[in-house]
C-alpha cells in the first residue's frame, strides 16, 4: 500500500509541471500572432529603426552574458579546482541566461513619437497572468528551498549564496524589464503599434523564461538532494516527504529544461519584413 501511494504521490506532484509546459506551449501562439501583425503593417522608419536597434543591442548584451559565463567558471576553477569541472555547464548556462535578462531589462526606448494624451497597454496582453505568477511562484521556492537547507548546514556557504544571489538578482532584472514594458506609452503612428506590441510581447516572454529556467533547474537539484538526503534516515513508518521532494525535483527539472526548449527558440529578434503584404 505504501508503494502504491508513493507512485500516486510522484505522479501527482509532476502535474504542474505538465501545466506549465502546456502554459509555455499556448504562450507560443501567442508570439506567433504578434509576429504575423508585424507582416501585415509597413512600420515607420522610426519603427525599423527601433527594431534593428532593439535587435542589436540584445546580440551585444547576451555577449556579455557569455562572457559573465567564462568569467563564473574561472572563478569556479579557483574556488573549488579539480571538482569545478561539474561546475562548467552551469556556470555558461547562468552567465547566457543572465545575459538575456539584462537585454531585456536594459532595452533602450524607442524613439518614435508617442500619442498624446499617453497610451499604455495592459499586463495581460502581453503575457498570460498564469505564466508571470508561476514564474514568482518559483523563484520563491527557490529562494524558501535553498535558505531551508542551508540553515539546516546541508549547503556550503558558498553554494548557499550562489543559490540565493543568482535567481533574485535574475528575478529584479525581470521585474524592471516587465515594468518598463508596462510603463511605455504606445506609439502614435498605427503602423508602429503592432511592431510595438511584438517588442513588449517577445521581451515580457524572454525574460519569464529565462528567470524561470534559472529558478527551476536550481529548486530541482535542491529538492532533489534534500530528498535523497531524507531517504537515507531510519523512520517508524512509512515516510512520504522524501518522495515528494525527490518527485518535485525532477518535476522542476524536466520543467526547467521544456522551458529553456521554448527560450532557445524564441531569442530570434523581431523581424519586419512584410511578408504578408508581399503575397
Amino acid at each position: 500500500m505504501g508503494r502504491l501511494i508513493a507512485v500516486v504521490l510522484f505522479i501527482a506532484v509532476l502535474v504542474p509541471a505538465v501545466l506549465l509546459a502546456r502554459a509555455w506551449a499556448l504562450a507560443a501562439g501567442r508570439r506567433a500572432v504578434a509576429s504575423a501583425a508585424v507582416g501585415f503593417a509597413t512600420p515607420t522608419p522610426e519603427g525599423a529603426a527601433t527594431v534593428r536597434r532593439q535587435a542589436l543591442h540584445g546580440r551585444r548584451v547576451r555577449r556579455l552574458g557569455l562572457l559573465l559565463g567564462v568569467v563564473g567558471i574561472v572563478a569556479s576553477i579557483v574556488l573549488f579546482g579539480e571538482a569545478s569541472v561539474f561546475l562548467w555547464a552551469p556556470a555558461l548556462v547562468i552567465g547566457l541566461l543572465l545575459g538575456v535578462v539584462l537585454a531585456e531589462a536594459t532595452r533602450p526606448r524607442p524613439r518614435w513619437r508617442t500619442g498624446t494624451p499617453a497610451r499604455r497597454p495592459r499586463r495581460s496582453e502581453q503575457i498570460s497572468p498564469v505564466l508571470l505568477w508561476a514564474t514568482r511562484g518559483v523563484v520563491l521556492a527557490e529562494l524558501v528551498a535553498a535558505v531551508w537547507m542551508w540553515q539546516r548546514d546541508e549547503l556550503p556557504d558558498s553554494v548557499g549564496w550562489v543559490a540565493l544571489a543568482i535567481p533574485l538578482l535574475t528575478w529584479v532584472l525581470a521585474e524592471v524589464a516587465l515594468l518598463r514594458a508596462l510603463t511605455r506609452p504606445l506609439p502614435a503612428e498605427g503602423a508602429d503599434v503592432p511592431v510595438d506590441e511584438a517588442l513588449r510581447t517577445w521581451g515580457a516572454h524572454l525574460v519569464a523564461a529565462a528567470t524561470s529556467v534559472l529558478a527551476l533547474l536550481p529548486l530541482g537539484a535542491l529538492l532533489l538532494a534534500a530528498g535523497i538526503d531524507l531517504g537515507d534516515r531510519v523512520t517508524d513508518g512509512f515516510d512520504l516527504l522524501p518522495v515528494a521532494l525527490v518527485a518535485g525535483g525532477f518535476a522542476s527539472l524536466a520543467a526547467g529544461l521544456a522551458v529553456a526548449v521554448f527560450l532557445v527558440t524564441w531569442l530570434r529578434p523581431v523581424q519586419v519584413d512584410e511578408r504578408a503584404l508581399t503575397r
